[in-house]
């Protein structure tokens, strides 16, 4: 079962809050998170990217960085931009997207969990972005950006969540620039926080990375270190744990997740369609946006038209929990066998854009000339991420898309 316990949350006074969260590191370059903080001393990138503080150009990994990184953090809680909570309580974080909301509950997960595969992943981590994540921590001392994980949908922590959202007023309720909503509720009440503890400790077989491998990683292998390095081990140190979004999977939505590949690899487009009707039924749709209505189908754009790529019985394994995904069909029908990448993360022809951009965006790159031809595909579900982490099984890359982000700096977590 899975362990998940209160902790001693640092947090923004609520006056500053909107202005001090922020989007996670990895979804912005340094360019963009410069503009973001432009004129905001609060803002949490001048921790997460403190690039953004020193001279344009400078190398986000150098040392002169990560000074300027731990300088900022002591700042922040120098000024009582960060205040630390004086016992261990959970919260509630919940974000609104398009008229959904989605509630997770914000606690700490184990190191143990992690290296035990109790907390089940379902993609490959480079170690060059664990290194650098896991330097942010070891510098701070602190989980700063959460993990987004989820569990298996439980109805008394449903039952818990509802009333408190419910009867009490949300410490932190504001909405970003992108228009997303972002509400936080600090539960006080001693006798739920244990209740929630005890529900993970019996009820919740394992916790799932939903987004943030990367980080999860470093916080677990920071941990790790911590306890070999501490001769006076006992097991409850703060380092045991790290922080963690936990949401029901009931509530998570995946949206799709597209590639834009740069060349034809040799062929004509006449060539090309001739390819594609082997393993699909080829059908054109004109120039507006067609958007895949279900999977195993796929839109694609090339040269002005949308067409529409059915995948023909017989060219998929419905039994096979990675074969059956449409980034594993797309993959092998056409990026490889047809238009020569083999290797999706090392191969610098393809590119891959999140569908919060939308489909547009796929034609605009076209458009440009940047790129020659845009494959949109259909959303993987919470059910085959789950399927597949319970296989112990890892999706190719770039499958999964979660949106809304959780926005860093609602709640830190210190390791001592």
């Amino acid at each position: 079962m899975a362990i998940v316990k209160p902790f001693k949350g640092l947090r923004p006074p609520k006056e500053i809050v909107q202005q001090l969260a922020s989007r996670p590191y990895d979804v912005l370059n340094s360019e963009e998170a410069r503009l973001e903080a432009a004129g905001n001393p609060y803002s949490l990138l001048r921790v997460t990217k403190a690039e953004i503080d020193l001279p344009k150009g400078v190398d986000e990994h150098s040392q002169e960085v990560y000074n300027k990184v731990v300088e900022n953090f002591k700042m922040f809680k120098a000024k009582k931009w960060l205040v630390q909570e004086e016992v261990e309580k959970f919260y509630i974080y919940a974000q609104t997207m398009e008229g959904r909301t989605q509630y997770g509950i914000v606690g700490c997960a184990h190191i143990d969990d992690y290296m035990n595969n109790n907390i089940k992943k379902h993609e490959l981590t480079r170690r060059d972005k664990e290194e650098d994540r896991m330097i942010h921590v070891r510098i701070t001392n602190a989980n700063v950006e959460p993990v987004f994980f989820s569990y298996p949908a439980n109805q008394k922590i449903d039952a818990i969540v509802n009333t408190i959202v419910n009867n009490q007023t949300p410490e932190y309720d504001f909405v970003a620039d992108d228009g997303f909503g972002h509400h936080f509720w600090v539960i006080n009440d001693a006798t739920v926080n244990k209740e929630i503890a005890e529900i993970f400790a019996q009820e919740i077989p394992a916790l799932y990375v939903a987004d943030g491998h990367h980080r999860t990683a470093a916080a677990a292998l920071v941990g790790g270190e911590k306890r070999t390095n501490n001769p006076n081990h006992t097991g409850k140190e703060e380092y045991n744990y790290f922080m963690a979004v936990l949401f029901p999977d009931n509530q998570l939505k995946i949206i799709d997740y597209n590639r834009v590949v740069k060349d034809l690899n040799g062929l004509t487009h006449q060539q090309l369609i001739e390819a594609l009707n082997e393993t699909f039924e080829v059908t054109e749709m004109g120039a507006e946006i067609y958007s895949p209505a279900q999977l195993h189908e796929f839109s694609m754009y090339l040269a002005g038209k949308w067409y529409k790529l059915n995948a023909k019985q017989g060219t998929f394994n419905d039994n096979d929990p990675i074969g059956v995904l449409d980034v594993t069909i797309l993959s092998n029908l056409v990026l490889d066998k047809i238009l020569g990448i083999k290797d999706l993360r090392t191969d610098k022809r393809i590119d891959f854009i999140g569908g919060i951009r939308g489909l547009g965006e796929l034609k605009r790159r076209v458009d440009s000339g940047e790129m020659v031809i845009a494959f949109a595909l259909y959303p993987v579900s919470m059910k085959q991420l789950i399927n597949i982490a319970d296989t112990g099984n890892i999706m190719p890359p770039k499958t999964t898309w979660f949106e809304p982000k959780l926005r860093s700096g609602l709640v830190i977590h210190e390791l001592e």
